[in-house]
């Protein structure tokens, strides 16, 4: 009769060949460190460009890329014109792992592009406001005759106001998206050409 082994024993058993690569896990440990880095850039703690050149030299490419791996999603569309300061950031913050020459062209295209969103947006809320208004004063005028006293909606609090800018907001954002995925792809491409 077989002899029955513990969960235990039977790991040890397939883990004993298994040894640890130092230098993978370094590098994966480089790549965190990357990311919590860009993430404390980003809320303006550290000096991007003093932290990668005081990483090892041969952690410096997997800290790049954890780095890339952060900035490169806070690439999307603003969504006020205060978000300007962020993507200024943004942009200098991956001028610091991407070395090529056509990044900051991109990447001033691409904060015009921002700049016409944000002014285009601005245009399809005041127009959905304008489009929406009759409706809403259809509603207080109802609200107010069956309570007995005047009543003013805040368009944001009602949910048909919200559907419907919803829906326009997001034909408008449809246009821009391609763009922005495009200018991630871009962005990848530069950075890992190196």
């Amino acid at each position: 009769m077989g002899v029955i082994k513990s969960a235990l024993e039977i790991a040890l058993e397939k883990t004993e060949k298994v040894k640890g690569d130092k230098s993978s896990i370094n590098q994966f440990e480089a790549k965190q460190r990357g990311k919590k880095l860009a993430n404390a850039y980003m809320a303006g703690e550290v000096d991007l460009a003093g932290e990668v050149k005081k990483a090892a030299a041969n952690d410096r490419e997997s800290l790049k890329q954890g780095i890339f791996d952060v900035l490169v999603t806070q690439i999307a569309l603003p969504s006020s014109k205060e978000d300007e300061e962020r993507v200024e950031k943004l942009g200098k913050g991956l001028s610091v792992i991407i070395k090529s020459p056509e990044f900051p062209v991109m990447f001033n295209q691409l904060t015009q592009l921002f700049s016409q969103y944000i002014q285009e947006s601005a245009h399809y809320e005041q127009m959905i406001r304008q489009q929406y208004a009759p409706k809403q004063k259809q509603k207080e005028e109802e609200l107010s005759r069956r309570l007995g006293r005047e009543v003013r909606i805040d368009p944001l609090q009602d949910p048909e106001f919200i559907a419907f800018y919803n829906q326009h907001i997001g034909a408008l954002k449809g246009n821009y998206e391609p763009v922005i995925e495009q200018a991630k792809e871009e962005a990848k491409r530069m950075f890992e050409a190196k």
